[in-house]
């Protein structure tokens, strides 16, 4: 995987490569973001940046503009330099299948024969096809589609070892031996074995660590990396990133950006669900809520609990959505805005242009239900639900749960919602 294949990260892509240019390498990595935003991605295209022949010096291949009106590759320092890599020599041709000899992967795993402890290697034939269909994927997307169901992966002592093993033996043809350690969060104590190495590696090995939650990490290993961390993506660029990849119409991709909070996983299954009539769910949710009474929120539920984990999570991101849409609403309305409140004209004709008219009508129709602070109040609550679901709750209990919080959120400024 090169830099160009990764979405947006501009900037950062930039850091990465003055760290080999200036010789500012650090022998531990962790590359730190937020689910979606590129944390793998990042580390593969790295990881080939740092093996690839051109970039080393080490190719005869010519990288001057192409026949075929393309660009060339930017060099610096006197062509010595590259600010990719060039994916054509055989290194990158190896670290894009995956398959370079020093290039090393480490995941989370489930046992696959009972008896034996599970390491990586078992899975390799997975991991590449995963990692070629689904880089910007997460964790449960891995243990899904490795057939773990409700096991738990782990990145166990064995594996531990195994990393050991590998990478004290010789480089077969890089400079460098390379490992990346997907999801550190799943390393336990056993991790500790893993210090010293960390502490004294090898000549020229590379660790580079790929994880989306620092309170999960070991702190004995947190101590020992360089900390790279990773934006959320653009919102901008996860549009055009729906429209180029994804194919995406331009209207479903902007929508679809706009709620995605800068994780484009999020954002690709937000696609899948595209034809869901949210707003109708949420506008039946509502008026059950506050009209209609308890007959009618346990239908709601019943119909909600069908839906699956996905699906329910795309709907409470989408109402999370219409909340912040109705807040930059009443910024923009009010008659006596704070300094804080205050948006350019060019902010307003912006948000007039990016939201689609039956999204500006309901969120005006919530700020008729409820003010700021309820808003803010009901965002929260959201939230938490997300996490629960997330983490297997009964999506009955949740809603049911939830129902009743947002009632007594909003209860003093009700306004019956209709089509």
């Amino acid at each position: 995987m090169q830099f160009k294949d990764i979405i947006g990260q501009g900037e950062l892509k930039h850091n990465l490569v003055e760290l080999v240019q200036h010789n500012r390498l650090s022998h531990a990595l962790l590359f730190l973001g937020k689910e979606g935003s590129g944390v793998l991605p990042l580390a593969l295209s790295f990881a080939q940046y740092v093996v690839c022949e051109t970039v080393n010096g080490k190719s005869q291949h010519n990288i001057s503009p192409s026949l075929f009106g393309e660009e060339s590759q930017k060099t610096i320092s006197n062509g010595q330099w590259v600010t990719d890599s060039c994916g054509t020599c055989p290194a990158c041709t190896k670290s894009q299948q995956f398959v370079h000899p020093d290039i090393h992967f480490s995941y989370p795993v489930v046992t696959k024969k009972t008896g034996t402890p599970p390491i990586s290697t078992d899975y390799i034939s997975e991991w590449r096809e995963f990692v070629n269909s689904y880089v910007y994927g997460n964790a449960f997307d891995w243990l899904q589609f490795i057939g773990a169901e409700n096991k738990q992966g782990n990145i166990t002592a064995n594996e531990c070892n195994d990393i050991i093993r590998k990478l004290n033996l010789k480089s077969f043809e890089s400079e460098y031996k390379i490992l990346i350690l997907w999801m550190p969060e799943y390393l336990g104590n056993e991790g500790n074995k893993l210090l010293k190495l960390i502490e004294e590696p090898p000549p020229n090995t590379l660790f580079i660590l790929a994880a989306e939650n620092e309170s999960l990490i070991l702190p004995t290993i947190l101590s020992r990396c360089q900390l790279v961390k990773i934006p959320a993506l653009e919102t901008k660029d996860i549009e055009e990133a729906l429209i180029n990849r994804n194919k995406t119409a331009p209207d479903a991709a902007r929508q679809v950006a706009s709620v995605s909070e800068g994780n484009y996983r999020e954002a690709l299954q937000a696609m899948q669900h595209a034809d869901e009539d949210w707003q109708s769910l949420l506008r039946d949710w509502l008026n059950a809520m506050l009209r209609t009474g308890p007959i009618a929120q346990t239908k709601w539920v019943e119909e909600i609990s069908k839906l699956g984990r996905e699906k329910q999570k795309q709907f409470l991101r989408y109402f999370n959505h219409l909340l912040e849409q109705a807040v930059r609403l009443r910024v923009m309305t009010s008659s006596h805005p704070s300094p804080k409140e205050k948006e350019s004209d060019s902010d307003r004709l912006k948000f007039t242009a990016n939201v689609p008219e039956k999204e500006r009508d309901f969120a005006d129709r919530l700020n008729k239900i409820a003010g700021i602070e309820q808003q803010q109040a009901m965002v929260e609550e959201l939230d938490r639900a997300t996490y629960y679901i997330e983490r297997n709750a009964n999506a009955k209990i949740l809603f049911h749960a939830l129902t009743i919080k947002l009632y007594h959120i909003i209860r003093d400024k009700i306004v019956f919602l209709t089509d």
